[in-house]
């Protein structure tokens, strides 16, 4: 709760809270100032810069915990989805902790065996498209599982293993024709989606899998898209997939793991930890029970793959004000972060909470009417628009809340900008996880 003189802002604890200081000649000035952990977000962007992303590391933890204790008692393998953030230095932080990973690419994959080569026994591979490249890699590094997803590629990991002298042990990812809230670009359960082979055909391509020597059947996959707040869609997929696993045990098939996927979404506007008699770990806990019931009895081992829920409320996009602008009754604050940063509003039109870093302590501040936008060249370049904010002055710092997940691992440099820095926050340890790159950089290889 907030007092009387104290900002109405939708902290995100346990990595970022609101810490009251002083300042000034004889530190009269009373102010709030907005942590990470126990570092003064100010005080990074004094070191590094802006635009930057900073990290808690504790957030991360915390959350992966949550999913561990709702598990707890069946056998389960966290596969953090890399795509969400694939940073180096989060990837052996959460190996640390005894996290697989679920990656996408090659480039994941290498990504997974640079933070920890040992890590490599608990990636699922997963995406519509791999190459043969890709599967070689994955065969050689001895990956857990390949999530496949077409026969056409079943053949093609077929010739890659007889290529490796190898066996590659396999789950087919069954499209259960469920529909779930989110938006349409990361829905991917229905008929129409790319995705998967439709669950009715899936008996067959299991036959046809186990006919060859280099191919071990060994689960089934599913998973439904991303950013999905309900948990009743996950529970409708999993029954299904339970249904298949007694059909293909039926058939002599030997099935150890069910994939369950991820798409757990967050609550960007109104966070978990704020809702009465709600936070973190019971939704964790109301998703993993809506997960287990249909799979009771089963005796499988399941595999996660939580992305955005473990590193979203994690990571914050600092962005200084360069500009004031007003333009007939219409308000711009003009930042130094842009679209080419952070996509999310201009690609799926994704609401981000925008708070500034420091606050006067007092009466209520000034509200005002703003559209947040970036300096690069195109009307999509926003981070929000009409939003209620404290009145902040060209210089102000504002942080842009939850961007954690598909926050730089959808940056770009658009416009030849430099993408930003990283800072990884545990306490009151600061590491630079990534740093600031230049504009040679950005054309070095063009030379």
């Amino acid at each position: 709760m907030t007092g009387p003189s104290e900002p109405a802002l939708k902290q995100r604890p346990p990595g970022f809270v609101l810490r009251e200081g002083r300042t000034g000649l004889f530190h009269r000035r009373e102010r709030f100032y907005l942590y990470c952990d126990n570092v003064p977000l100010a005080k990074l962007v004094e070191r590094y810069g802006t635009p930057l992303y900073v990290y808690s590391a504790t957030t991360m933890l915390t959350r992966l915990a949550a999913f561990q204790n709702a598990f707890h008692g069946v056998p389960h393998t966290i596969c953090y989805s890399v795509k969400a953030n694939s940073n180096v230095n989060i990837l052996r932080l959460l190996a640390r902790e005894g996290c697989g990973f679920d990656v996408v690419s090659g480039g994941e994959l290498e990504r997974v065996l640079v933070a920890d080569r040992r890590a490599a026994r608990k990636v699922v591979f997963s995406g519509v498209g791999k190459s043969r490249e890709e599967m070689s890699a994955g065969l050689k590094a001895g990956i857990l599982l390949f999530n496949v997803e077409s026969e056409s590629e079943l053949w093609a990991l077929a010739e890659c293993a007889a290529r490796s002298h190898t066996v590659a042990q396999i789950a087919l990812r069954v499209n259960p024709d469920v529909a779930a809230e989110t938006h349409p670009y990361i829905s991917t359960g229905l008929r129409k989606h790319k995705f998967g082979v439709p669950i009715r055909d899936a008996r067959e391509l299991y036959a046809t899998a186990s006919a060859s020597r280099y191919l071990k059947v060994a689960g089934v996959s599913v998973h439904i898209g991303s950013q999905i707040r309900d948990i009743a869609p996950f529970a409708e997929s999993v029954d299904r997939v339970a249904a298949l696993v007694r059909e293909l045990r039926s058939d002599r098939h030997r099935i150890d793991y069910v994939d369950v996927g991820g798409g757990l979404g967050i609550d960007y506007e109104k966070p978990d930890y704020q809702k009465s008699g709600s936070d973190f770990s019971a939704y964790a806990a109301r998703y993993a029970q809506a997960v287990i019931s249909p799979l009771r009895g089963l005796k499988l081992h399941l595999l996660l793959e939580p992305g955005r829920a473990i590193v979203g409320p994690a990571g914050v996009l600092l962005t200084s004000v360069i500009y004031r602008k007003q333009k007939g009754g219409k308000h711009f604050l003009v930042v130094d972060a842009a679209m080419n940063d952070l996509i999310r509003p201009a690609l799926y039109g994704a609401y981000h909470e925008i708070v500034p870093v420091v606050h006067l302590k007092g009466p209520r501040p000034k509200m005002e009417a703003v559209d947040v936008v970036g300096p690069i060249c195109e009307s999509g370049d926003f981070f929000a628009r009409d939003r209620e904010l404290p009145r902040v002055e060209e210089g102000d710092l504002l942080a842009i809340l939850d961007t954690g997940a598909y926050g730089m691992a959808l940056a770009s440099n658009y416009n030849s900008r430099p993408r930003p820095a990283e800072v990884l926050v545990r306490g009151k340890s600061v590491k630079i996880i990534r740093r600031r790159e230049t504009s040679r950089e950005l054309y070095s290889a063009e030379l």
